[in-house]
């Protein structure tokens, strides 16, 4: 008898949750922030200097250096900066959405120390003789100039000053600096060659008895105002060095959000018809708690006030993927047990009680990845990782108990009793209980191949492709960005086709010629030229303002010094062995030492294989790469470890393994049980990154051809390579020690319950 209480109970869940994410997702939404990448700004990276020799930068001298330049933001006007301390000698400020980069860049990077000097260069006056607030930018009476106007804190002193100026006729010229720098700048050498710093320098003809002191230095009204701004808002008490910076254009981000989201839409609606059509029922409800699953990733990363990225979107279509994953693992082991004459109750319990442990062994080692991200990554880099640990979590959590949960309350109602063409399955392809057949006797349709048998074949297509490899890093080497190779990097977006030669003119016509450049986009509408230097402030100020004349849209410029590319290159590295390491013991604790060996090889064996392809086209190397290697070895221990934990039950289930032929036997039947699900979920997971590479921004293109490349190099190492590594593993240590007892491998947790 059909319950009718569970089906109910099923639509008032839909109800509810479709009702909580219809009404809640539009504000969520509008609450999160985006990054500079999605919204135009700029972040930069400074490295902390002393003003003089006695002063020493302690944590007290970063914190109030924050404040000021938290004061100077106040002013630009942006509402949500970011300002980090980073280490014992760096700030990190990141300015999204702000309008005017030239004027903000200016703003923060001046240490607005004002200073009043004579002829001779001799300190008269500094900025800790102005009165806290009392610059202001108005206009002169006597010519209607604009000027600034500065308000001293003791008139006696300033009397004494003029009086000294006064006397020193006909040098008698107070003069007026911003930024003074001891032992380079010189009133003599800024009136033989001039120096924006020095402000003006008029004549003191008499002694004043004021506190007011009018600076005139053929100001526009947006200059004087600006420099009233700087000197309301302190001088800074150290100096600024920019180390790393990038500035992304507002039209750059718009259209980067725009096209993502819509390869995100499309990626992840082929994917739910692919679920529905492939697993019938289970697959409407994968796409009921991916939907979910969607939503609270959402949620958690505004209550956790995160800044949205491109690559963290990224991170979030691809997380569907591991999504899918789980439900696939479930619903395949769902399927076998049906097929071997279980009733669909009991098939549903054994089903997701055996793939919960290859599920969580699987989430938990992409985590180390996502981990290892975080702690080594900067900028979007971590915001890639934070999204994709959230993703695992969010996934596991939806895909084992959600989807578990609402997939329960129909197949407990008895409804499906007698329905197993609901699960994809024919009435044919099930066999009698009285059959006494298991899962590990099923046919499959991989049976006629021999994944053992033909091994080195194997082996020797990926020697030859791994030495073709080596030969083409020897010579073309990597083309590294400027990421890890230092200097600048400049991206035009011109809105209509471009040429090499075009590019080049209108750098050299400006003052920047150079030889590096390529095109990009659908229609090579943007142009990129990248520097050996790293330009300052005034200088991407010149680049920002002609292209965005020129073309309405303002260029994206990112330098990047060799101190902070060392570190770059040094923190890439460490990312990668230390998720190896961490990898390897917990795959060794997990299983056995010779799966985590050989998993760690088939990974190495991916990552080579992405690093010599990008050498070979060209493709430029920068942080998102490290992020899409660090991801594919996620995804590919995935793959290997739920292929161990099928050999791992096979061997359980022969008790002993006492030939060579036992040993490929068990190896074999566990690549044919997974390989359906592993077409599967590479297939899912291909589609979201062919919809991000054809349809998503420029800026995650190569990331997404590195994500591409790897899914194909890491399943095709799960199936060919891992496993048979291992079995010659096991062959040498069957003729070493005799007959290898598979008792003691059982699952460690497969007896306990699970929720």
């Amino acid at each position: 008898m059909v319950k009718r209480s569970r089906i109910v109970a099923f639509f008032l869940i839909i109800i509810l949750m479709a009702s909580l994410i219809g009404t809640t997702t539009n504000p969520i939404l509008k609450k999160i922030k985006l990054g500079l990448d999605l919204q135009g700004g700029f972040e930069v990276l400074y490295d902390v200097k002393p003003v003089n020799k006695n002063q020493k930068i302690d944590r007290d001298t970063l914190v109030h250096t924050t404040e000021a330049l938290n004061n100077r933001i106040n002013v630009i006007g942006v509402s949500e900066p970011n300002i980090q301390i980073e280490g014992t000698d760096r700030i990190r400020v990141q300015l999204p959405g702000v309008e005017d980069q030239n004027q903000a860049r200016e703003t923060l990077g001046t240490t607005a120390t004002l200073s009043f000097r004579d002829v001779n260069d001799n300190l008269m006056l500094s900025g800790t003789d102005l009165k806290e607030g009392g610059a202001k930018a108005t206009i002169s009476s006597r010519n209607n100039q604009p000027i600034v106007s500065v308000e001293l804190k003791d008139r006696k002193k300033f009397r004494d000053v003029t009086k000294k100026i006064v006397d020193m006729a006909p040098n008698n010229q107070l003069v007026i600096w911003l930024d003074f720098e001891e032992g380079v700048d010189s009133y003599k050498d800024a009136v033989a060659n001039g120096n924006p710093k020095m402000l003006s320098a008029p004549n003191v003809n008499e002694v004043f008895n004021t506190t007011e002191v009018t600076i005139e230095g053929h100001f526009t009204q947006k200059e004087a105002e600006n420099l009233a701004n700087l000197l309301n808002a302190g001088a800074l008490p150290v100096k600024l060095k920019e180390v790393y910076s990038t500035s992304v254009g507002a039209q750059f981000g718009e259209q980067a959000l725009n096209k993502t989201i819509q390869a995100g839409i499309l990626g992840i609606a082929i994917i739910f018809l692919f679920m529905i059509a492939y697993y019938r029922f289970p697959g409407v409800i994968a796409t009921i708690t991916l939907s979910i699953y969607i939503f609270l990733i959402l949620l958690i990363f505004d209550l956790i006030n995160g800044v949205l990225t491109l690559p963290g979107i990224a991170a979030l279509i691809l997380g569907v993927g591991m999504a899918v994953d789980a439900n696939i693992l479930t619903y395949e082991r769902i399927k076998e047990e049906i097929k071997v004459g279980r009733s669909i109750k009991s098939a549903f319990e054994a089903g997701n009680k055996s793939s919960f442990v290859a599920i969580f062994d699987a989430n938990i080692t992409t985590l180390l990845a996502g981990v290892v991200l975080f702690y080594f990554g900067t900028s979007s880099v971590k915001g890639f990782a934070t999204m994709l640990i959230i993703s695992i979590l969010m996934s596991f959590f939806t895909a084992v108990f959600g989807s578990r949960l609402l997939l329960g309350l129909w197949v407990n109602s008895r409804f499906l009793k007698d329905l197993p063409g609901w699960f994809g399955i024919k009435r044919s392809e099930i066999y009698a209980l009285s059959d006494n057949k298991t899962t590990h006797d099923l046919p499959t349709r991989f049976d006629k191949f021999d994944f053992v048998k033909h091994r080195k074949k194997f082996y020797v297509f990926s020697t030859v492709l791994i030495l073709s490899g080596a030969i083409i890093l020897g010579i073309f080497r990597l083309n590294l960005g400027i990421d890890f190779s230092s200097g600048t990097r400049v991206e035009i977006n011109a809105g209509k086709t471009l040429t090499t030669e075009q590019v080049k003119s209108e750098l050299t016509e400006i003052g920047f010629p150079t030889d590096d450049i390529v095109l990009a986009g659908a229609q090579n509408e943007i142009g990129v030229a990248r520097y050996k230097g790293v330009f300052n402030k005034n200088e991407i100020a010149k680049f920002k303002t002609h292209f965005s004349d020129k073309y309405g849209s303002e260029p994206n410029v990112s330098t990047v010094s060799s101190t902070v590319g060392k570190e770059l290159v040094k923190n890439a590295f460490y990312a990668l062995l230390f998720a190896a390491i961490g990898i390897i013991i917990y795959v060794s604790f997990r299983f056995e030492y010779a799966m985590g060996l050989t998993s760690v090889l088939g990974l190495l064996h991916d990552a080579f294989f992405i690093v010599a392809f990008f050498s070979l086209t060209r493709l430029e190397v920068d942080l998102t790469f490290i992020a899409a290697v660090l991801t594919i070895v996620g995804y590919s221990i995935n793959d290997t470890i739920v292929t161990f934990d099928r050999i791992r039950e096979n061997m359980t289930a022969k008790k002993r393994l006492k030939t060579e032929q036992d040993i490929a036997d068990v190896v074999n039947k566990g690549l044919r049980q997974t390989l359906t699900r592993s077409i599967n979920t590479v297939l899912t997971v291909i589609i979201t990154v062919v919809a991000l590479l054809i349809l998503g921004s420029e800026s995650i293109r190569n990331f997404s051809i590195a994500l591409l490349v790897g899914l194909l190099a890491g399943t095709y190492s799960s199936i060919f390579i891992s496993a048979q590594w291992w079995y010659d593993l096991k062959v040498r240590e069957l003729r070493k020690n005799g007959p290898i007892n598979t008792v003691k491998e059982k699952k460690k947790w497969s007896d306990e319950p699970q929720v």
